[in-house]
């Protein structure tokens, strides 16, 4: 359907250009707010009545008996009708609305898609620490980065995945610290065991294997321990780049890629930091006090100016992220989305601000912010707390072990980013309807058994005569078809992975009452034929979804 409605959008652009100069580049459909009402509604009348100076409603009588004086209008219009002081209801013919099946099958993975264009964007998500191994929170925002990424690209944007590695800090000092006394012997509990330590039994793993001089290898760095429990830069390093690893084989297992990853510490060997505070300090946007070197941030909306560098000479950790920041502008990614936890909200302002009195061009706004709370994980009724492995909490990988990948990926999708979210892994493993992802897929395998039970070409659907698909569970069926595309979009736009869950269990819900109001492999071939081409391209649009959240689309369950 997105043919007829280009075709009706020029036609609509056209007429209103006739009536005033220059309206035509506002033309623009809307849906209407109840469905009976029909397919695409206009309020171009309304709009147009104050500067023409004339009645809304006649305005629109006028405009109506000119759109159906037009051949798009003509061939895919059955009805105009106006309602309340002008509004334009459009009430399509049967045959535009089939025309939507013709589209998917033509398209086919490309369905809903916009092309390619020379917008960059980067996201960055995840970015966990190296202290330990990935909680569900992480794999909350590995499922939403992955998704917005697959999300941009449907509308034609050259994305870029990112994963920042805080690897400098007192965390990793902690991390060495709490590595070197497990290699000592020492354990939770003891009277020499700091209380800030960490306390997982992939601690003693990681000793274990130091003392005993293995080798690790992470996605940029290998690293042989020493062996010598007096050694805390061999320690450190053997650690990080141990749980570096740890961390791949977990996002390799959700299936996430990176195109990059950018190290914290290297914004310090760089330079950037030093030349990031030199900045802010020579725009006059800074002050000493009490021994610290503060941050005008209030010029930029923060409730209060911040503290940059410590009395102690080290930077307060809002700085850095000024810095990385400035470098991406630098790299020429001017639009940036951020994935983050909901504590990281107070850095919002103060991020901005450092980027604003840098005076390095970036606009206000930037970055984009997508903030997700954490996840109650319950079994049998009652919450999961903590891994055997990290200790204390309940990691990524556990959870897909207990589930599965796609599992994992469509329920933490399921909810909006900033909604508490309750993980139920009875629910997850559940094979019935009140499992969202098994009802999907499973109206996707449906599918796919009702084609090979056919055994013909697929490719021969995309000619076939549609007529035959008239009843209302076909006409149901098309119209949840016919929303993709404007969903994709609007998904993007808003950052909303969810919006898309809700809409495959929309779609699947269609499908399931249309397979039970029709029989599809019917003697009558033209019907036959025209039904098999529908359920075909419910499948393409259910398996393009899928792939939007990373999840996959099963032939067989």
């Amino acid at each position: 359907m997105l043919l007829v409605k280009q075709e009706l959008l020029a036609a609509l652009a056209n007429t209103l250009e006739s009536l005033s100069p220059g309206a035509g580049s506002k033309a623009a459909f809307e849906s209407p707010k109840v469905a009976a009402h029909g397919d695409f509604a206009s309020t171009a009348a309304m709009q147009l009545a104050k500067p023409l100076q004339r009645k809304p409603r006649e305005l629109a009588e006028q405009l109506a008996a000119a759109l159906q004086a037009t051949p798009a209008f003509a061939r895919w219009v059955d009805a105009i009708e106006i309602a309340g002081p002008g509004f334009l209801n459009i009430r399509l013919k049967t045959a535009a609305r089939q025309q939507v099946v013709r589209e998917v099958l033509e398209a086919g993975p490309a369905f809903g898609s916009q092309p390619a264009r020379e917008d960059r964007v980067l996201v960055e998500f995840v970015s966990a620490n190296p202290t330990g191994p990935l909680h569900v929170g992480h794999g909350r925002q590995a499922a939403l980065g992955d998704a917005i990424c697959n999300l941009l690209a449907t509308q034609g944007d050259k994305v870029w995945r990112e994963f920042y590695y805080n690897d400098a800090g007192v965390q990793i000092q902690t991390l060495a610290t709490s590595t070197q006394l497990r290699a000592k012997g020492f354990k939770p509990g003891d009277p020499e065991w700091p209380e800030q330590a960490y306390n997982g039994e992939y601690i003693a793993d990681i000793a274990a294997d130091f003392k005993a001089k293995k080798t690790v290898r992470s996605d940029d760095r290998e690293y042989t321990a020493s062996g010598d429990v007096e050694d805390i830069d061999s320690i450190r390093q053997f650690a990080v780049a141990y749980l570096r690893h740890e961390q791949d084989l977990d996002l390799k297992a959700f299936q996430v890629k990176f195109d990059n990853y950018y190290l914290e510490s290297s914004l310090y060997t760089s330079g950037r930091v030093a030349a990031t505070v030199q900045k802010l300090i020579d725009a006059g946007k800074t002050y000493e006090l009490d021994g610290a070197l503060w941050l005008k941030s209030t010029d930029y909306g923060d409730d209060k100016d911040r503290v940059m560098r410590k009395g102690d000479g080290t930077y307060t950790y809002f700085v850095p992220d000024v810095a990385y920041h400035i470098a991406k502008w630098e790299r020429g990614f001017h639009q940036v989305v951020n994935i983050q936890g909901t504590d990281h909200h107070g850095t919002i302002a103060r991020v901005r601000a450092g980027l604003q009195a840098a005076g390095v061009g970036i606009p206000a706004g930037y970055p984009d912010y997508v903030l997700h709370t954490m996840v109650r994980v319950v079994r049998g009724g009652e919450e999961v707390k903590i891994s055997k492995r990290a200790g204390s909490y309940v990691t990524l990988r556990d959870l897909i072990e207990w589930t599965s990948t796609d599992a994992v990926r469509f329920f933490l999708l399921s909810r909006k980013p900033d909604t508490e979210y309750t993980f139920d892994i009875d629910l997850a493993l559940a094979q019935n309807n009140d499992n969202p992802v098994y009802y999907v897929q499973y109206a996707h395998a449906r599918i796919c058994s009702v084609l090979a039970a056919w055994g013909g070409d697929a490719a021969s659907l995309e000619g076939v005569d549609l007529s035959p698909l008239e009843s209302p569970a076909s006409q149901a069926l098309l119209l949840q078809l016919a929303k993709y595309p404007a969903m994709l979009t609007a998904a993007a736009k808003d950052f909303a992975p969810h919006d898309v869950t809700f809409y495959l269990r929309e779609l699947a819900a269609s499908y399931h009452s249309y397979y039970d109001a029709e029989r599809i492999l019917v003697d009558d071939e033209p019907v036959k034929l025209a039904r098999l081409a529908l359920v075909a391209a419910t499948a393409r649009v259910l398996h393009n979804g899928l792939a939007v959240l990373g999840v996959s689309a099963p032939q067989k369950m």
